[in-house]
């Protein structure tokens, strides 16, 4: 980089080569996601593809319908309680790729 160039112009250069790098990683994140849930080596490199099905809960909800007290486990709770929740519950996947260097032989 030139010294002369000024901060403004060198932040924005670096911001433009960011959003390059980044655009090329998400193209290979995907082709690792399209080789499927698992590992993937390479050979530098070890992949990582993990799929989750996170539940979230709209608590919110639940507790100025209901005005519950949790502290009982699931199986104590109402049917309306666990309608509620249930209800109030969004399931949704979640694909993760990590990478990370393989270790030297």
């Amino acid at each position: 980089m030139l010294s002369n160039l000024h901060p403004a112009d060198a932040l924005l250069s670096l911001k433009a080569q960011i959003s390059e790098l980044e655009a090329r990683a998400e193209v290979e994140r995907q082709r690792l996601i399209a080789m499927g849930i698992g590992y993937h080596d390479g050979d530098l490199s070890r992949a990582n593809v993990i799929e989750s099905h996170p539940a979230r809960i709209n608590w919110k909800v639940v507790a100025e319908t209901l005005k519950p007290s949790f502290r009982f486990p699931r199986d104590k709770w109402s049917e309306q309680m666990v309608e509620m929740v249930d209800g109030n519950t969004v399931t949704g996947t979640v694909i993760t790729v990590k990478v990370n260097a393989k270790p030297a032989a």
